[in-house]
């Protein structure tokens, strides 16, 4: 039998497959099936460790090639060099080949100590560059310390009174004996200590040398003017030249370990003048040769990262795609015996054509004389759900699935959502102004789709432009509501001609409007409400109801679903204990409700003379009192039709209550007597058993049999998707049956009132949009001249921003979210089962969506 046409409306048609692959083509089938995308395998080895499976040595090392590809990218991100899209290449998605990968491990490891060694030779020298600078800025402040020093001999003696030796005693007298002309500190038995400290660190280094030494010291620092790159995070850090005269090895040794423990560079100084200059003449000389050294080694690395940026993203794409079909090998059983691999996988039935077509060309290609088996197996378990969308179905089936897994070939909510989903939010949010802003936006998106694609962006627009044709179809409603509303901008819009007439006294326009007679405004609201004295009191009668109408409708729609799932399911039981039930339910007090607002905007009151009655009072007399109406009535008869659809509705919930357990309770003691296990019972049924009937199929059990070739009857294997069925208890679906019922029927009531939020934002968008108009526009048009044509701009720009970001932005989330709301909670709750088990097939397209390569 040909297999079902793919469609929204329900899952696809799955088919559980095994394959038997020769071993040496395992990669090349795997590869050439990631390609297509199409097949859900499953894990024949869960009770096995990753560490113990068959391709774990093949996975290690891809990992260690991407540990490499890692670091050149983190290598050329340090050096600001771009790397080349993956959309530059000709076919950057084609499966790589075995003698590619290996090419690429040894390539990878060549490069890598390439760069590691350059990058470290890079690294050194930038460091000892580091260091050379802040030696210098030592020896050229050390000069001024060293002759401040020296004209200042009785502050350092004051400074150091206590202690047995002064600092400059005998300085007169040992100052005979340099040769230099310069005093020597050594004489004197005074040690320093110079070097560069971080300049946030400076005030407590001082506290900590002046409590730890007693004062017993003298220092001096200055501040070194540029900033110092630190070569291992490329930050910039202001840093202090300091040195540090004190009396004494033991403390000079002392102001060391306080100096490095705070981070501290040290670096020597010589007190004689001339060979402190010749010094730094050899250190400027080093810096020069450096800085030679520097360029051309930062020139060498930066040619070999460009040339690796030509191709990183190539590689990175072909070591993604290599380890994902290890770690799908990984999956497979292998019979060490044959040398074969055996795989098992879920394929839409249609698909299994495509499958083993291009399983026969990989065995062309690899001149195998063994084929690849293609056996499909029939199997009692659930199979996952699967729905073959494109661009413009693809973000409403995610908004489905977001809340939950539709179970396999159940109706798919998706597909009414396409054109719901946008129309409730065109009815909270109509406006044709705003609705124009949407659709131009979403268009934009969509012309430039390729061009944002292969872009980066952010968090937040990046869900503005996978929902791109979401935001289309709302823009499109929301023009067409707008219209239906009558607003643009919170403006009227004068299509047609008004089937009301102002009074006048031929000055001015009378405070009353008179209805034309024989004509009837053809499309949408009469534009001659706005801007009434009641224009409020009657949009916010008119939408109140029709919200009620469209949730009406809605739900009703829905809950039409559950009758198709139970049909197609052969669930009977479903029909006659839940739909029926619920339906009439549902239809004997809202069914009748909406009937009441139609009918009562049919009859024309002022000809009749009366006030039209209360709805609201309607209904709650309609339970309290069903005799009593409280008011007039609506229509001849109203009590006796009330009454009836009262008891109508209470006669619903026992049958919602007990039908469905009692039936089900009915059906398993039938089974039991007629010879079959129960649900659950481990009691094994023989293979032989003669009595079965061919094709008998339990649908308590989900049992299936059927007869093989040789005439023996077979027991369909229990493998795949799916949990295992319970033992049947009456109490616990007596609880569930009970849960539900209460449910449905005070959900009939929150859920009727949750559709009031179509009225309440409609009119919140509608209030807001006019109260910014004329608090910005508006008022922009009292002025005249040039200052009217500088404050219009001006005006103009911010009523367009605040319309943006306030009306479109914010009101539009708003209204998306409860439309979103409204679908998944009032609306899925009346048919959807959702319990199924999500189709992942292993695919490198999504694959590489999931984890991109930028």
């Amino acid at each position: 039998m040909a297999p079902h046409q793919d469609t929204m409306f329900r899952s696809a048609d799955m088919s559980l497959t095994q394959l038997y692959i020769a071993n040496e083509i395992g990669r090349e089938v795997v590869s050439a099936l990631g390609e297509l995308g199409i097949m859900d395998f499953r894990d024949l080895n869960s009770e096995t460790s990753a560490f113990q499976r068959t391709f774990t040595q093949e996975i290690r090392r891809l990992d260690n090639v991407e540990r490499q590809l890692r670091y050149f990218r983190s290598q050329m991100d340090k050096a600001s060099i771009p790397m080349r899209s993956i959309y530059d290449f000709e076919n950057p998605f084609t499966s790589p080949s075995a003698s590619e990968i290996d090419e690429l491990a040894d390539k990878s490891q060549q490069l890598e100590g390439r760069i590691s060694s350059l990058n470290e030779s890079y690294e050194t020298l930038k460091k000892r560059e580091v260091e050379l600078t802040e030696w210098r800025w030592v020896l050229r402040e050390a000069g001024g310390f060293f002759d401040r020093a020296r004209g200042q001999t009785e502050e350092i003696r004051h400074s150091i009174d206590n202690d047995d030796a002064p600092l400059l005693q005998d300085v007169e007298q040992n100052g005979q004996n340099d040769t230099s002309g310069d005093r020597s500190f050594s004489v004197m038995n005074i040690g320093f200590v110079a070097g560069v400290i971080p300049r946030e660190r400076i005030a407590a280094f001082e506290r900590i040398l002046w409590r730890t030494l007693r004062g017993n010291l003298y220092m001096n620092q200055s501040e070194i003017p540029e900033p110092i790159v630190n070569p291992e995070n490329n930050e910039e850090s202001n840093k202090n030249v300091f040195i540090i005269f004190a009396h004494g090895k033991e403390i000079i040794a002392k102001i060391r370990k306080i100096s490095e423990s705070m981070g501290a560079d040290l670096y020597s100084v010589d007190e004689n003048s001339e060979l402190r200059r010749d010094q730094i003449r050899e250190v400027n000389e080093r810096l020069s040769d450096l800085a030679s050294v520097l360029r051309n080694t930062k020139s060498t690395l930066d040619a070999e990262l460009t040339a690796i940026g030509r191709n990183l993203a190539a590689w990175m794409v072909v070591v993604k795609k290599e380890k994902g079909t290890y770690e799908t090998l990984n999956k497979f059983s292998y019979d060490h015996q044959r040398k074969t691999l055996i795989a098992e996988a879920w394929a839409p039935t249609s698909s299994l054509g495509l499958v083993k077509s291009t399983l026969s060309d990989v065995n062309d290609r690899a001149g195998l004389s063994v084929p690849t088996i293609v056996n499909q197996i029939k199997t009692t378990k659930t199979p996952p759900t699967y729905f073959k969308t494109n661009k413009f179905t693809m973000a409403f089936q995610t908004i489905i699935d977001a809340y939950g897994t539709i179970k396999y070939r159940e109706v798919n909510p998706a597909l009414p959502a396409i054109v719901t989903f946008p129309f409730m939010f065109a009815v909270m949010f109509g406006d044709a102004g705003h609705g124009i802003i949407l659709l131009s936006v979403a268009l934009a998106m969509i012309y430039y789709e390729r061009k944002l694609q292969r872009s980066k962006l952010d968090d937040l627009f990046s869900m503005i432009f996978y929902g791109r044709y979401i935001v289309l179809m709302m823009g499109i409603f929301s023009i067409y509501t707008g219209i239906l509303y009558c607003d643009a901008f919170s403006l009227e819009l004068p299509w047609f001609k008004s089937m009301w007439e102002w009074e006048s006294d031929g000055k001015k326009l009378g405070p009353r409007a008179t209805r034309v007679e024989g004509h009837t405004y053809p499309f949408g609201l009469d534009w001659r409400w706005h801007d009434t004295d009641n224009d409020l009191l009657f949009s916010n009668s008119y939408k109140m109801k029709l919200s009620i109408l469209l949730g009406w409708c809605h739900m009703t729609f829905s809950l039409m679903w559950s009758l198709v799932n139970a049909r197609y399911f052969k669930t009977p039981i479903d029909i006659w204990g839940n739909f029926v039930p619920g339906m009439i339910f549902f239809q004997s007090i809202f069914g009748y409700l909406s009937f009441t607002i139609v009918y009562k905007w049919s009859i024309n009151w002022a000809a009749r003379g009366i006030d039209p009655p209360s709805l609201l009072n309607m209904l709650i007399y309609m339970f309290l009192k069903p005799g009593d109406l409280g008011q007039d009535p609506l229509y001849p008869g109203q009590v006796t039709v009330q009454k009836l659809l009262v008891v109508l509705a209470l006669i619903q919930v026992p049958i919602l209550l007990f039908l469905k357990p009692f039936y089900l309770r009915w059906e398993h003691n039938r089974a039991r007597a007629l010879g079959y296990r129960g649900i659950g019972e481990s009691t094994r049924v023989s293979a032989l058993d003669d009595d079965e009937e061919e094709g008998r199929h339990l649908n308590g059990g989900r049992e299936s049999f059927g007869d093989d070739e040789d005439g023996i009857a077979m027991i369909t294997e229990d493998i795949g998707h799916g949990e295992e069925h319970e033992e049947f208890d009456f109490g616990e679906i007596m609880i569930h049956q009970v849960i539900h019922t209460i449910e449905f029927c005070l959900n009939c009531v929150s859920h009727t009132a949750s559709y009031l939020r179509l009225w309440a934002l409609s009119l919140a968008h509608q209030r807001l949009s006019i109260v910014l108009w004329e608090m910005t526009m508006k008022n922009a048009f009292g002025f005249t001249g040039i200052t009217g044509s500088i404050v219009m701009v001006v005006v103009f720009y911010a009523w367009f921003m605040l319309t943006v970001a306030v009306l479109c932005i914010m009101e539009g989330t708003s209204a998306m979210l409860h439309s979103l709301r409204l679908h998944w909670v009032e609306a899925m709750s009346k048919h959807f089962i959702g319990d199924g088990v999500l189709f992942e097939p292993f695919s490198f397209k999504t694959l590489l969506e999931e984890d991109p390569v930028e």
